[in-house]
């Protein structure tokens, strides 16, 4: 849905942080509420904190502006990069630099390294796994959610869903997309979302995942979080 042919405005958010929303759509890459918040509330907070593996392959759903990488790359550091990640991040419709730039996503870390990194994320050619630290590796995949059942992918120890919301995609908040995606997890995964729709949480629980009910970031009262049994 992030079609390039759909006009974005770049817009600041709550916390300072800016995004981009789709004016046809009336729908932002990230919460209006505080896009820095919801990224480090959501993925790192209720996600890559709760996983305990020295390796983790991480898949995130809607690579969009890199917000999550850079959060990811920013808390990697500030555990003395103690993680080996593997990074997988899937987007059918990619920004443009031009919008990379405006973002300042530069401006939202002190670490010079993480600086750096906010517009080379978007200039490593996609489909190639890149070295960004010693222990930290990114794959960008130019594709369609649907197609990561055909993707040649290392089990995932942590997914990011990070679609569009279910009144834009709907599709990509019901059972068939969360089997795919269930199917290239471990045993013991952790897939953790700023939503808390019931009908997803109702399709996890039919996959066998156990689901729980989250504090949701600044402006949301609830998200969930579930881990593949």
């Amino acid at each position: 849905m992030k079609k390039n042919t759909l006009k974005r405005q770049l817009i600041q958010t709550q916390d300072g942080s800016k995004t981009l929303l789709i004016n046809d759509l009336n729908e932002s890459y990230h919460s209006i509420h505080g896009a820095l918040q919801e990224a480090n509330h959501v993925f790192i907070k209720n996600g890559l904190n709760l996983i305990n593996d020295y390796e983790i392959n991480i898949l995130e759903l809607g690579f969009g502006t890199g917000l999550n990488v850079l959060v990811t790359f920013d808390e990697y550091l500030r555990n003395d990069k103690n993680h080996m990640i593997k990074y997988f991040g899937v987007e059918k419709y990619p920004i443009i630099f031009e919008e990379v730039s405006e973002l300042s996503y530069s401006e939202l870390f002190p670490n010079q390294i993480v600086k750096d990194l906010s517009l080379k994320i978007h200039e490593t050619e996609w489909e190639k796994l890149v070295e960004l630290d010693v222990n930290f590796h990114l794959k960008k995949i130019k594709d369609d959610f649907f197609n990561i059942k055909n993707m040649d992918l290392p089990p995932m120890d942590l997914v990011y869903f990070d679609c569009f919301g279910a009144r834009v995609q709907p599709d990509l908040w019901e059972k068939e997309i969360f089997e795919i995606v269930a199917d290239k997890m471990k045993t013991g995964g952790l897939l953790t979302t700023y939503s808390s729709k019931g009908s997803m949480r109702r399709a996890l629980i039919e996959l066998g995942f156990e689901v729980e009910k989250k504090q949701g970031p600044p402006g949301k009262r609830e998200m969930l979080i579930a881990w593949k049994k």
